[in-house]
């Protein structure tokens, strides 16, 4: 079975997360030292992202995921 990419979606997700770490003042090597992701491979929307991961990240920034995907349904 072949992984399914919404290409929309994952440059949403992209952008959101940039913005996010961005905003905190987060290196990408600041956010791998502390959470072990890669949030640059995620970061240029290319690859898909799991659920689980996603879940981690918005840990991270202290935020819901129900949050985190309304500010995507915006965009």
């Amino acid at each position: 079975m072949s992984q399914i990419k919404n290409k929309k979606l994952l440059k949403a997700i992209a952008i959101q997360l940039k913005e996010l770490r961005k905003a905190n003042a987060i290196t990408q090597e600041d956010f791998y030292n502390d959470t072990n992701i890669h949030i640059a491979r995620i970061e240029t929307g290319n690859n898909n992202v799991s659920i689980s991961t996603l879940e981690v990240i918005c840990k991270y920034f202290d935020m819901p995921l129900s949050k985190f995907f309304s500010r995507i349904e915006k965009e």
